[in-house]
C-alpha cells in the first residue's frame, strides 16, 4: 500500500520501516550518511550513475515533517552563496548593428558555455536582455552562445530538464504516469531564448533553432550519458505568438494550467503559456516509451 509519493517515487508501509530501521541502525550518522546509505541500498540513482542524494534528503525531510521518521539533529549548516548572490555583471561587448540576410552571416557557431569562462558572459547577457532575466539552472542543464563568423554574440539559449507535469505534452507522447516518471529525461526545454537586441537578421530565430534540434542530442549524451529524443518550450501569448517556433516546425500542443510546480490549489496563480514541441526523431513515441 502506498503511504507516500515523492518525486514519481511511491513509499509504502515497508519502505517506511526500512528507513526506520537504517536510522537506528547508524545512530551517529548524518543526515547526509543516511542519504546516502538509502541511495545505495535502494539503488536510487540519476541516469549519469550519480546518487540522487538531494532528492532522497528531500524525501526524508518530508517523512520527518510528516512524523513517520525522526532524523537527526541537524549538524552543519553549509553556507548558502546563493542566497547573497549577486546579479550578473554587465559586460563590455560590441553593440554596434548587425542588419544583413542571413546568408551573409556564414556560418555560425554555438558554444556549449556550462562549466565554461564564456558562462559569465552568457549569464550577464541574459541578465541584461531577457525580459525575465539570468536564471540559476539546477539539475541537467545546457547553455549555448551562438556567435557570427567574426566572433560577435548574437545569441543565447538555455535548455533544461523539462517540467514534470504538462498535461497536453503527455497526451502527445502518449505517456501514462509510470511512462513519464522513466522517460522524462529524454525531453530538453528551452528555458530561455535570446537574439540581443542589436541583431536584426530576418529568420535568424528558426535558423538558430534548426540548428539547435541538429546537435543538442548529441552534446546531453556527451555530458550527462543519455540523449534527448524531444524538445519543449512555452510561450506568454499575451507577450509572444511564437513565430519563429512554428517557421522551425514546432507544434503547439495546449496550454498549462497556470499552476507552478509549487502550487498547492487548482488555483490558477500565473498566466497560462502555450506548450510547444518538437521531436527529434520520428520514433520518439516508441524510444521514450520503453
Amino acid at each position: 500500500m502506498v503511504r507516500f509519493r515523492h518525486r514519481g517515487r511511491d513509499l509504502s508501509s515497508a519502505d517506511i520501516l526500512y528507513i526506520r530501521e537504517l536510522i537506528a541502525a547508524h545512530p551517529e550518522a548524518s543526515r547526509r550518511s543516511l542519504s546516502r546509505l538509502l541511495c545505495e541500498a535502494w539503488e536510487w540513482r540519476q541516469p549519469n550513475g550519480a546518487l540522487r542524494d538531494m532528492v532522497c534528503r528531500s524525501m526524508l525531510l518530508l517523512l520527518d515533517r510528516a512524523g513517520q521518521i525522526t532524523l537527526p539533529p541537524v549538524s552543519y549548516v553549509r553556507h548558502n552563496p546563493l542566497a547573497s548572490r549577486q546579479k550578473p555583471a554587465p559586460v563590455l561587448i560590441d553593440r554596434s548593428p548587425i542588419e544583413r540576410p542571413l546568408r551573409e552571416l556564414c556560418r555560425l557557431a554555438f558554444v556549449q558555455v556550462r562549466r565554461r569562462e564564456e558562462a559569465a558572459l552568457f549569464n550577464s547577457l541574459m541578465e541584461e536582455h531577457h525580459y525575465l532575466g539570468y536564471e540559476l539552472l539546477v539539475g541537467e542543464h545546457l547553455k549555448y552562445l551562438v556567435s557570427a563568423k567574426e566572433g560577435r554574440p548574437i545569441a543565447c539559449l538555455a535548455w533544461s530538464s523539462a517540467p514534470r507535469h504538462i498535461a497536453s505534452r503527455d497526451h502527445f507522447i502518449g505517456w501514462n504516469a509510470e511512462a513519464r516518471r522513466r522517460n522524462i529525461r529524454f525531453i530538453a526545454y528551452n528555458t530561455r531564448f535570446l537574439i540581443l537586441p542589436w541583431v536584426r537578421v530576418e529568420h535568424l530565430a528558426s535558423h538558430i533553432l534548426g540548428r539547435m534540434a541538429a546537435q543538442i542530442s548529441a552534446d546531453w549524451q556527451k555530458l550527462y550519458r543519455h540523449p534527448v529524443y524531444y524538445l519543449e518550450t512555452f510561450v506568454d501569448p499575451e507577450r509572444f505568438r511564437g513565430t519563429c517556433y512554428f517557421a522551425a516546425n514546432w507544434k503547439l500542443l495546449g496550454q498549462t494550467t497556470g499552476r507552478g510546480k509549487q502550487s498547492n490549489s487548482y488555483v490558477p496563480n500565473r498566466s497560462l503559456k502555450n506548450v510547444l514541441g518538437y521531436p527529434l526523431t520520428r520514433h520518439f513515441r516508441e524510444l521514450m516509451a520503453e
